[in-house]
């Protein structure tokens, strides 16, 4: 089955509010197995909205409206909806008992402007919002389904799993759609693809793979679809592991994993500590890193050496080798990092030292030339990379990596 999805506000077109609501309805209605194909975002004008409706019945089986169901002249989309269903609006009791008995509860006055907010079309069936004084209205007209919910996320949310959802679930019995995501770290899109193609073409008939990248990260997210929603698990469950066979350096988690959560979870684990010493990445690496919630059983602190002499005073790296090699080096990269694990006496010790951009770089050492270390007890390691000219992306793909140069050091002990 297919639905769409349409958002109603002048707020949205012109960027005050940003439409959180039609990611968040995709993915659960993805859940339930109804596909998303199209999103519209329309401006509260009757013309708009009677289009857009006319546009979405050529489409989809299931149409969701959010937005414009207040109770003031700017919101048009009761007023249309009766106007495309050719339905009178009524007065319903039950919705403004609700209202009265929130704003009872509020210490709120009730108004005339109140009281139609209870006034529905006719000819829809009544869904209760539990957060708000707005009903939410199912209609059902020529084969499809259209549901008009309030734009508020408050108020869409609950309606929307407690009462859209399920009765969704009721009429479309029997489709799933399945979803894993597999998250990678250590080589680009392309070079990923080329990686995993027969992997790839192999995938059975009802299995699609979608790449999404990010800095740093390349996501893969397979998605299945059938009747079975157990054989689809282990569907894909199957393909994963014949992933983790291809690359199995490069996947770091699933899902919603985080690298920096994955990798202090095997410190934790090794009850190991670590330490960074940070150039180009001014701090960013331990802001991932501390981000996790119990970080301080692993993580001891870092230093942002930025300028040189920081690099000599606080990380003991000698002057001539500033002199002869530059900070952007593997001689000062590694002595970052040394210097570093002996000053905090940790385990391992990560050092960043690159020009992130967009300007400082030379034919010899381009924008977006770094250099990342990582020190324990036994050695120093150290890789050169070139991450690009965008500074904010070249930052964040620096402190990945490194995350990531620590967790394979971490499985291969």
């Amino acid at each position: 089955m297919k639905a769409e999805i349409i958002t109603i506000g002048d707020e949205l077109l012109i960027g005050q509010v940003v439409d959180t609501n039609s990611a968040w309805m995709a993915e659960q209605l993805n859940l339930v197995g109804l596909q998303v194909h199209q999103i519209t975002s329309i401006s509260d004008h009757r013309n708009h909205i009677l289009s857009a409706l006319t546009l979405a019945a050529q489409r989809a089986n299931v149409i969701l409206i959010t937005g414009g169901l207040g109770p003031t002249n700017d919101d048009l989309t009761k007023p249309t909806l009766c106007e495309y269903f050719d339905t009178p609006l009524v007065f319903h009791q039950p919705t403004y008992d609700h209202i009265e008995q929130l704003f009872r509860q509020r210490g709120y006055a009730m108004s005339e402007v109140n009281r139609h907010q209870a006034d529905v079309p006719q000819s829809c069936t009544v869904i209760p919002n539990a957060n708000g004084t707005a009903p939410g209205m199912w209609f059902e007209h020529e084969g499809m389904i259209y549901i008009s919910m309030p734009g508020v996320p408050f108020e869409m949310k609950p309606m929307m799993l407690n009462e859209i959802l399920p009765r969704l679930l009721k009429r479309f019995e029997g489709s799933f759609i399945l979803h894993r995501t597999i998250l990678t770290q250590g080589i680009g899109e392309s070079l990923l693809a080329e990686t995993i193609e027969a992997w790839e073409n192999a995938l059975p008939a009802n299995v699609r793979l979608a790449y999404l990248p990010q800095p740093g990260i390349v996501r893969l997210r397979l998605t299945a679809t059938g009747d079975n929603k157990q054989a689809l698990a282990a569907m894909l469950q199957n393909q994963i592991e014949k992933l983790l066979q291809i690359i199995p350096d490069l996947i770091f988690g699933f899902n919603d994993d985080s690298l920096e959560a994955v990798t202090g979870k095997l410190l934790l684990q090794k009850h190991r500590t670590v330490s960074t010493a940070e150039s180009c990445t001014g701090g960013y690496l331990a802001h991932l890193i501390t981000s996790v919630a119990g970080s301080s059983a692993w993580y001891q602190g870092s230093v942002v050496a930025y300028h040189n002499r920081i690099k000599m005073q606080a990380l003991a790296v000698p002057e001539k080798m500033l002199e002869a090699h530059g900070a952007v080096s593997r001689q000062v990269v590694e002595a970052m990092a040394d210097g570093m694990r002996k000053s905090f006496g940790t385990d391992y010790a990560l050092a960043v030292s690159g020009i992130a951009g967009p300007d400082g770089g030379s034919d010899e050492k381009p924008v977006g030339t770094t250099w990342i270390a990582l020190s324990t007890a036994q050695d120093v390691t150290s890789r050169k990379f070139l991450f690009g000219e965008h500074r904010h992306r070249n930052i964040r793909k620096a402190a990945l990596t490194a995350l990531n140069m620590l967790r394979l050091e971490l499985l291969r002990e």
